[in-house]
């Protein structure tokens, strides 16, 4: 009785403990509330209604381009653009169906579409991907690769012909396109340069698009002079994809708009503005609150050109003209149908004029690249380089008299001049194009006894010495030209004998026009081989479009090396190039003897090319006691006419003229259209 009485006293007693401790955690939870409402609630209440800053960037306009005398060449044109910004939460659907309504508004040019846009538009919103994935993918490639290795394969495996996209959905393809390309909140252009027809409609139906879709003032490239030099310009994209990862180390933005070619690409960072940005306050979820604020951006810095357009006009008309009448004038090989021509001043490397023709379809183009991306074999104008080879070995001295006449070497065709021209002396040999006194320096470099027919034991060292001699001048290696890319020519190959006489007269190793004009400069000059360079000052950017701003950088002229010679040899084949030219068995004096105010020196030129044909080529420099003015005139697929004279006497005279008259300060801003083959034939 006792012991349950003991018994029942323990119930109690545990109710009370339970009670007690339900009591202590209620009262921690109270004060635990009590310390997040009252202590912490101001900060969890911000939390709750937290905004971010986020910055957006629009680029600037570029900065311009003038040519040496103040003329505008590369401007900015004042347009509109439809842009979309995406919001942080804004879903692929959503994108999609912008897309579409959009493409009702606006016409979108769809010729930029590639097939990987095609195909991700496809897989993103018109196939079943289910299907395709099963269709394409085995099952262990399901199962072991991630996402990004399916998608790969499927992109790989999808064939074209299987997406049947029409052309509506190809537009809205390429409306999508542009819109993905952008980051969240930053506006991305969708169209630039919209019409006026449609910048009304699209401004009738921006509420349906929920503040997505806009239109803003942009600029964009403009050329007064419309095509002349326009590829030298350089063009300006987005940043292609092998390049993101450098541009973007550099702080550009993946979507920026940089220069993607020449002039535009190799000044990219003085040409890009400085962005405008804009602020942005968002929510939580990403969403924009209140109106952005905005600090403006300003134009990039502007640059002058080395080019003279006035000139550049000039040289084209000539080239054009000396085409067509060279066709009509031997028809039995109108395979001519391109000339090459670069002007430059030998005392600094600064380009004057840089044309390059292709005659297609009987209209022209213009190629002025082809001066530093075409390579040919240059005949005869290599001779100066290879007589100064010939004193620096020792194999001739200044007056050493050799004889020409045909040549004949074992498994060798019989190697002569255009003529047997007896003896001959170095500078003779310069005035008449001989090759038989080339193929004489050639065979004693080499240590060949022509009348013992043996030696020549040393190739190589043979070749290596031909080539260092010539590469002093510029032949054979970089001319450094401020460019992004530049070809350096073609090394011959085979180390035969018979292939090193040919080096000596320009018929085996291959040259571009722009290591010719800097081969010849460093002869005009007296031996420093000068850096061609297209840029003569970097301006501030100006409101006014007249003349460029004030000068921030001058380019100075670089030299690259002095040619390792005496001053006297130069001298000596400096006269042989003014016989070429003045004297009466000179190969072009027929053509420079008549002269007005200037004396000219040169080389002239003609190689075997593509197997029948010719290529003609001209060298020179004026005045011959004062060079101002060195050029190269180029033409493959020449037959014997001149055409290569006619064109050097033509600009060399054009630029004395300008010289002598002064320089236009405006010139006509829209040139006519070129004059086509069939418009010269019938003036004939």
């Amino acid at each position: 009785m006792e012991a349950k009485k003991k018994k029942r006293s323990h119930v109690p007693f545990r109710l009370n403990i339970l009670f007690l401790a339900v009591f202590l955690l209620f009262t921690a939870l109270i004060l635990r509330l009590g310390v997040v409402q009252i202590v912490h609630g101001d900060s969890f209440k911000a939390e709750a209604e937290r905004q971010e800053n986020v910055t957006a960037k629009l680029d600037a306009p570029r900065g311009k381009m003038y040519d040496r005398y103040g003329r505008v060449v590369v401007d900015n044109k004042s347009v509109f653009s439809i842009t979309f910004t995406r919001t942080n939460n804004m879903k692929p659907d959503e994108i999609y169906e912008i897309a579409k309504k959009l493409s009702k508004y606006i016409d979108k040019d769809t010729g930029k579409l590639t097939e990987r846009d095609k195909k991700d538009f496809y897989l993103s919103y018109k196939a079943d991907s289910i299907k395709i994935y099963e269709k394409l993918l085995t099952k262990k490639e399901m199962d072991e690769l991630d996402d990004k290795e399916q998608y790969r394969l499927v992109i790989d495996r999808l064939k074209t012909d299987q997406l049947n996209l029409t052309d509506e959905e190809e537009e809205i393809a390429a409306i999508w396109r542009e819109m993905i390309r952008g980051y969240a909140l930053t506006p991305q252009r969708v169209k630039v340069d919209v019409p006026q027809k449609e910048i009304a409609v699209i401004s009738e139906h921006l509420n349906d698009f929920n503040g997505t879709i806009d239109i803003k003032p942009d600029a964009q490239r403009d050329y007064p002079y419309d095509q002349t030099l326009k590829s030298i310009f350089g063009k300006v994209g987005q940043i292609p994809s092998e390049l993101i990862d450098g541009y973007v180390l550099e702080g550009n933005d993946r979507n920026d708009l940089v220069g993607t070619s020449f002039l535009e690409e190799q000044y990219e960072s003085v040409l890009k503005g400085t962005k405008t940005k804009i602020h942005y306050m968002t929510d939580k979820s990403g969403n924009p609150v209140g109106k952005p604020s905005e600090d403006t951006g300003s134009r990039g810095h502007d640059i002058t050109l080395t080019i003279d357009m006035e000139l550049q006009n000039k040289v084209e008309e000539i080239v054009e003209k000396e085409i067509l009448e060279a066709r009509n004038k031997y028809t039995s090989n109108n395979r001519l149908n391109s000339s090459y021509v670069v002007m430059a001043n030998p005392q600094t490397g600064e380009i004057y004029s840089m044309v390059g023709k292709v005659l297609e379809d009987g209209k022209f183009k213009d190629a002025p690249f082809g001066n530093v991306y075409n390579q040919y074999p240059m005949g005869s104008t290599v001779k100066a380089a290879t007589v100064l080879t010939g004193y620096k070995t020792g194999v001739i001295q200044p007056g050493t008299v050799l004889y020409d006449t045909p040549l004949k070497l074992p498994g060798t065709p019989i190697k002569k001049s255009y003529r047997n021209m007896g003896y001959v002396n170095d500078v003779e040999a310069l005035q008449q194009s001989s090759n038989v006194y080339m193929f004489r320096i050639a065979m004693r470099i080499a240590g060949y006894d022509y009348e013992n027919k043996r030696g020549f034991n040393n190739r190589t060292k043979a070749f290596n010495t031909m080539r260092y001699n010539f590469n002093q001048f510029g032949l054979g290696v970089p001319t450094g030209i401020d460019l992004p890319y530049e070809d350096d020519g073609y090394n011959g190959g085979a180390q035969a004998l018979g292939n090193l006489m040919d080096m000596g007269i320009g018929q085996f190793d291959t040259y571009t026009p722009m290591q010719m004009v800097q081969y010849i400069s460093t002869i005009a000059n007296g031996g420093y081989r000068m850096q061609p360079h297209l840029l003569k000052e970097i301006n501030k950017p100006t409101a006014s479009s007249d003349q460029p701003g004030d000068t921030v950088y001058e380019f100075q002229p670089k030299i690259l090396n002095r040619v390792d010679y005496k001053q006297k040899w130069i001298e000596r084949v400096q006269q042989g190039l003014y016989m070429v030219m003045n004297t009466p068995k000179g190969t072009a004096s027929s053509y420079f003897k008549n002269t007005e105010g200037y004396k000219a020196a040169g080389k002239t030129g003609t190689a075997q090319y593509d197997g029948d044909s010719y290529l003609l080529s001209l060298v020179g420099y004026a005045p011959y006691d004062n060079p101002e003015v060195a050029f190269v005139v180029v033409s493959p697929y020449a037959e014997d006419g001149g055409i290569n004279n006619k064109i050097g006497r033509q600009i060399l005279d054009a630029y004395f003229e300008i010289k002598q008259e002064g320089h236009k300060e405006n010139l006509i801003e829209k040139p006519e259209d070129n004059p086509s083959e069939e418009q010269s034939n019938q003036q004939q």
